[in-house]
């Protein structure tokens, strides 16, 4: 199976979690394993998971996010999703997890503030 995971380490410390493809049954623990050692091993500030190239997600995935976020508030870590489809969007705001993991989508952010003349 491809590694469906990518962390990578910004010059700020902060850490950025790509997830590739469906988060669920089969990969949620290495998911939630990946933000574990991320954390674990750079002490971030802030960790970003970003759920662009993400495409499906089931509730053993919502679980993973849920673990990723213990793991890092319980280190003091800043936890953030960033860059959820309409769908993932969805599906976190109905769970209530959207504000729970302080939701942000840069794209949208970004035309935002390019519609706004910011």
């Amino acid at each position: 199976m491809d590694n469906s995971i990518r962390t990578t380490r910004a010059d700020d410390g902060s850490v950025m979690v790509t997830v590739r493809g469906e988060i669920d049954f089969s990969n949620s623990d290495g998911v939630a394993q990946g933000i574990h050692d991320a954390v674990t091993e750079w002490s971030p500030a802030i960790i970003h998971v970003d759920l662009r190239d993400a495409t499906f997600i089931d509730s053993t995935g919502l679980g993973a996010l849920i673990e990723g976020y213990r793991t890092a508030t319980g280190k003091g870590v800043t936890f953030k999703v960033i860059n959820p489809s309409d769908t993932f969007r969805r599906v976190l705001s109905v769970t209530g997890l959207s504000d729970f993991f302080g939701l942000i989508d840069e794209d949208r952010d970004e035309e935002h503030s390019q519609a706004s003349g910011v």
